[in-house]
């Protein structure tokens, strides 16, 4: 079984200060699931029942996933805990409440990103067979085994253990995006990324420095090393950004638009990839969406996204992994049990790159 790895920060005990003594809290390894009966077809999982916080996470045994027509599914090995996760396990913004039900989750397992084994195939699958290795994107993957269409995943690399191969699918492919067909970093360009400690952060500061950009990147100050580690220029994020920059790319800086328009250049591009304000209704959206709304009145461009789950920018990432150009930025890896205090570990900012579960 695996625990957390890595020292306390010191933006950890202002966590605490802000979330209550859970970070101050002796770790303590405990034997998985120990008070559950298992039964012959089902499996284990975290599921919720309503919306809400972290405490509506529990451990259960549900019924096994059967794979559709043009999906597998995979014996879950590791499974990255993204920003997405916490939105549908609380409901927010309400906006994406009908697309996953009203009043309570259609289904009760998060989890969108894995490394695994294929257990089983659906009709219409050609090319992958049970035992083979993949990861990518797919559904309720904090459970022991989890449905994925064979579109949104990718053969795993030998060379990628499925840690760190977990920890790619969802962060990765935002990033990869965000950089590639976004701001369209090109050999010389200056970058700018807001947030570049973070799962999606860490990983486009190095896909931009791939690209022969020089990359600076903002954190809190106990996290600026992991930004000189990853070959940026680190810029602490609790002070005046300054400098002027060819692409700016915000991962969860929160920062208004106003403020980050003077740090382009008249022919800059701004990529909106998270935030968090804007209330219970639009969440991080009304900032997205205003900065969609002036983007044709401005000369700066302005773009905001949703990220394309496919096969193809998988196996382009998984390339780049294996290469060494980029690696995943594992900060914590925990046995599955322990997902609602990664939860709140992670909605307090008090984790480095991404958590990975483990069943």
């Amino acid at each position: 079984m695996r625990v957390r790895q890595g020292d306390r920060d010191p933006e950890d005990l202002r966590a605490t200060e802000r979330h209550g003594n859970l970070l101050d809290q002796p770790y303590v390894v405990r034997p998985s699931w120990p008070y559950l009966q298992r039964k012959g077809d089902d499996m284990r999982a975290i599921v919720q029942d309503r919306y809400g916080d972290a405490s509506v996470l529990r451990p259960a045994e549900i019924e096994k996933p059967e794979p559709g027509e043009g999906e597998v599914v995979v014996h879950v090995h590791a499974a990255g805990l993204d920003r997405g996760a916490w939105h549908l396990m609380a409901g927010l913004p309400l906006l994406v409440r009908p697309a996953f039900g009203l009043r309570a989750p259609k289904e009760p397992v998060r989890g969108r990103e894995f490394a695994g084994r294929v257990e089983a195939i659906g009709a219409g699958v050609t090319g992958l067979a049970p035992g083979d290795e993949v990861a990518g994107v797919g559904e309720g993957c904090f459970a022991e085994l989890a449905r994925a269409r064979v579109d949104r995943i990718a053969p795993a690399p030998a060379g990628l253990g499925p840690v760190d191969l977990a920890a790619l699918p969802i962060s990765g492919l935002t990033a990869l995006q965000a950089v590639r067909d976004q701001a369209r970093v090109e050999p010389g360009q200056r970058v700018l990324v807001i947030g570049a400690s973070g799962g999606v952060g860490s990983l486009a500061v190095q896909i931009a420095k791939a690209r022969g950009a020089h990359v600076t990147g903002t954190a809190s100050p106990g996290k600026l090393d992991l930004v000189r580690e990853l070959g940026a220029e680190p810029m602490d994020h609790t002070r005046p950004l300054t400098g002027v920059y060819d692409a700016v790319l915000d991962a969860g800086g929160h920062r208004p638009l106003r403020r980050l328009l003077p740090l382009l250049t008249p022919r800059g591009t701004l990529v909106i990839i998270g935030s968090e304000p804007g209330g219970r209704l639009l969440g991080g959206t009304d900032r997205q969406l205003r900065a969609l709304l002036l983007s044709p009145v401005v000369r700066r461009r302005l773009r905001s996204f949703v990220s394309s789950e496919n096969a193809a920018d998988l196996r382009e990432l998984f390339a780049l992994a294996e290469a060494g150009t980029i690696r995943a930025v594992v900060g914590e890896t925990l046995p599955l049990d322990e997902l609602p205090e990664a939860m709140r570990r992670m909605v307090a900012g008090a984790t480095r790159g991404k958590v990975v579960l483990v069943p």
